[in-house]
């Protein structure tokens, strides 16, 4: 094929101590270095991405770059043996929109380092509603698994339960076999949550679980999407043994909390860094992810689908807290 000489892309520019995002005509010149040039086909959105598209976030560290910390495409030049013409690829992460271009373009250049051919059994489309929401549901689950929780324990709570992560880490936990159980802000969209694997949903603003050091357990472990008060109150319910995946700060980023969950039950918080995991690691998540992980509700949770045009409107959405489930981006 053919490269154009300008395509569309969607760029940070600095103005002065904010960013901001637009769409520009650029050419293949003008994208960072790197050994594979991919035929953009989907990206997504992630809070990351509204943050870093609206200013309203210091995510990138140098300007402009192109947004988006997802791609998934066909390679159309490759200078590593490893990758051909034709090959269908995917990267999340990995430095995009914040050290390196992303995926908020027609075409865009990558490290092939971090590049992971599709796996069988699923789609680029499929791919890209899972992005960096879906990888992040996985390191989650697959770091918990690492340190002992098994479905025999308990069930799991997952917070924050109507975004990306929250959505697809119900759906996860469901298809791994566990017991999932939902807090959401948002009562009115119990019913998809519980469609989607959720065996119980309790509203944010009727959840008390006590202020004592340790107070009765309840849940064998969590997936946490909101940080802050919300983090350190399930310290303090979680049952002994129990791991709780922190990957998310909507609710905050501080943490008052005490050690005696730590010391007297043995509970565990996971940080969940998935920009940076290491590429065996992403491999294995993204078999599984296609296999024995596989969420079986995608298209419920893909609640909307976006073209750069629209990326401005989707940011604004998420940061006023009125997304639900997956937006993808397509090209």
């Amino acid at each position: 094929m053919t490269l154009p000489e300008r395509f569309r892309a969607y760029r940070v520019h600095s103005q002065g101590q904010s960013a901001h995002g637009r769409i520009d005509d650029i050419g293949i010149d003008a994208l960072m270095p790197g050994e594979l040039l991919i035929r953009t086909a989907y990206s997504s959105v992630n809070y990351k991405d509204a943050l870093a598209g609206s200013g309203q976030g210091r995510i990138l560290r140098q300007y402009p770059l192109v947004g988006g910390i997802d791609v998934a495409g066909h390679v159309m030049q490759s200078a590593d043996p490893r990758f051909k013409e034709g090959d269908a690829v995917l990267v999340t992460g990995c430095g995009l929109s914040e050290t390196r271009d992303g995926g908020y373009s027609e075409f865009a250049r990558v490290e092939s380092a971090w590049a992971i051919p599709l796996p069988p059994g699923l789609s680029l489309r499929e791919a890209m509603i899972l992005g960096t929401a879906g990888f992040t549901a996985a390191l989650s689950l697959y770091r918990m698994e690492a340190n002992g929780q098994t479905p025999e324990m308990g069930p799991i709570v997952v917070t924050g339960a109507t975004g990306g992560v929250g959505m697809l880490a119900i759906d996860l936990l469901a298809t791994a076999g566990y017991e999932v159980h939902a807090i959401s802000g948002k009562p009115d969209q119990f019913d998809a949550l519980i469609a989607i694997g959720a065996k119980q949903c309790i509203a944010r603003g009727q959840l008390d679980l006590g202020l004592r050091p340790l107070e009765t357990a309840i849940w064998a472990g969590a997936v946490d999407n909101v940080g802050g008060d919300l983090l350190a109150a399930l310290t303090r319910v979680i049952r002994p043994y129990g791991n709780i995946a922190s990957c998310g700060m909507a609710g905050g980023s501080g943490l008052q909390t005490t050690v005696m969950p730590f010391i007297i039950r043995g509970v565990s918080i996971l940080g969940i860094a998935s920009a940076g995991t290491a590429y065996n690691i992403r491999r294995t998540l993204w078999e599984r992810l296609a296999t024995m992980w596989r969420p079986k509700h995608l298209e419920t949770i893909l609640t909307k689908t976006a073209t750069l045009d629209e990326l401005d409107g989707v940011f604004a959405t998420m940061l006023s807290g009125g997304s639900f489930g997956r937006t993808l981006v397509r090209f």
